[in-house]
């Protein structure tokens, strides 16, 4: 049997800070106590979560087919990192390559000196299940939590009341939708039409009228975490039209959900130059019997104006998909002024600003798996699961986190070739030849991240079209 030594500088053992040199000798009697050879080494001398660390590279070597049976033994939690959380998510990662970690004193699994360590901070139950159990007997209460429905407001009790002037404008939605017998499109234009605004002082979207026509709140129930507090603030509609606007809901969304969704190619960088909104694509089948009596069918794909689709608003700016994106190769393999080059967000490189975005919320999802990973891990100090259940469940926590990792550095990767203005505009350059040329051999999702890249916006009006493309 074979043996991996990981060995950090400055690690700490029971406060004392141990050398490299007191780790590898540790280890060697380990070796020879357990009578393993020998399989390799590996250091980390400051940061260990570097491209070229001795973690990352023992964990290339870990994975390799050929490696044979072998045990990973360390010096203590401390090498692993200077807290239980960050000790926690490398020993998951290290065992999830198929290895098993221990203690170079004791020869037993690191995983339980873990969970012990962890259940001597004496924490009680995970933080997490401690706000929900409080939040819960808060629900039981009927006191209100976050944020209150549109129509309502927190009163002194913490119970919801009333707010008059958004209590008609529910009743309005609902008597537009039940009695006037308006889809949810035409009501959001209503609502526009006549100037109502959301409680944030935009505009209504089909989303937010669909969500408000859900919601039990205003039956006067009150429901939260599972439970449920009947009566516990003013009703703003009867259980007989809730329970109608439940089932014409239930209808119509069952109709929308056979129908098999493609994604388009342009969504998120096609916009609508009458009123700037961006333009949305949509899907209709239309059959029809000619006079041969011979039944057709065909499905059309177009954008759509946002704000005429959702809104109810704007003119009627529809292009067929097809056409506007073979438009838009058209306009990339063009060499002219007509392909301008624009700044926003006060000349700002807007796409630096998207990446490094994108930087933050990738780095946020990583904060919550470690959350995750140390969750499991007080779990498993309270006795709530067993270790081996908890290295399960973390193994698919560790496998999201080393995907996350990899996204993280290919953005920031992305983010760092952009970070000269003139290798940016060569590099996007040779991204809008290479889109062209490579156009039809692309697959969807490459030809599409490939455009959003180098594409800014594409403003169209009927047969205008006009090209931006990233600074």
């Amino acid at each position: 049997m074979k043996a991996v030594g990981y060995f950090v500088e400055g690690a700490h053992r029971n406060g004392n800070r141990r050398s490299i040199g007191e780790q590898n000798r540790a280890f060697l009697d380990f070796c020879t106590r357990f009578g393993f050879e020998v399989a390799g080494t590996f250091l980390d001398t400051d940061n260990p979560d570097a491209a070229g660390s001795g973690f990352r590279q023992m964990l290339q070597f870990l994975s390799r087919d050929d490696r044979g049976f072998m045990v990973v033994a360390i010096d203590s939690l401390g090498v692993l990192g200077p807290d239980l959380g960050q000790s926690a998510m490398k020993l998951l990662t290290m065992e999830a390559t198929g290895v098993q970690v221990v203690s170079v004193h004791s020869g037993k699994e690191l995983a339980r000196e873990l969970v012990s360590d962890w259940a001597e901070r004496d924490e009680g139950p995970p933080v997490s299940e401690r706000v929900r159990s409080a939040m819960r007997r808060k629900a039981v209460k009927g006191e209100a939590l976050g944020r209150p429905p549109y129509g309502y407001r927190v009163g002194p009790r913490r119970r919801l009341e009333l707010v008059p002037d958004e209590a008609v404008v529910v009743r309005y939605i609902f008597k537009l939708y039940l009695h006037d017998d308006m889809g949810i499109r035409k009501i959001a234009g209503q609502l526009n039409e006549e100037n109502i605004p959301t409680r944030r002082g935009g505009r209504w979207s089909m989303v937010t009228v669909r969500d408000l026509l859900r919601n039990r709140a205003y039956l006067g129930t009150y429901t939260r975490f599972g439970v449920k507090v009947p009566g516990s603030h003013p009703p703003l509609v009867s259980p007989e039209d809730f329970r109608r606007v439940q089932e014409r809901l239930q209808s119509r969304s069952a109709t929308v959900r056979e129908r098999k969704v493609t994604p388009f190619l342009l969504s998120g960088i096609v916009y609508c130059a009458r009123c700037g909104n961006r333009m949305i694509g949509v899907s209709r089948r239309q059959k029809w019997t000619t006079k041969a009596g011979e039944k057709k069918a065909a499905s059309y794909r177009y954008y759509q104006c946002e704000s005429r689709t959702n809104q109810n608003a704007c003119g009627y700016n529809t292009q067929r998909a097809q056409e506007l994106e073979d438009r838009l190769r058209q306009l990339l393999g063009e060499d002219t002024e007509g392909v301008r080059r624009v700044r926003r967000a006060g000349n700002v490189d807007s796409y630096v600003l998207d990446l490094g975005s994108q930087v933050e919320k990738i780095e946020a999802r990583m904060r919550r798996v470690r959350r995750q990973v140390e969750e499991l891990v007080a779990d498993a100090a309270n006795e709530l699961i067993s270790v081996e259940r908890m290295k399960a469940l973390g193994q698919e926590l560790v496998r999201e986190q080393q995907e996350l990792e990899e996204e993280l550095a290919a953005t920031k990767a992305r983010l760092s070739a952009h970070e000269s203005e003139a290798e940016r505009h060569r590099y996007l350059d040779e991204l809008r030849h290479r889109v062209v040329a490579e156009w039809d051999a692309l697959d969807f999702t490459e030809l599409q991240t490939i455009l959003r890249e180098v594409v800014d916006r594409l403003e169209v009006d009927g047969a205008e079209a006009r090209l931006y493309l990233r600074p």
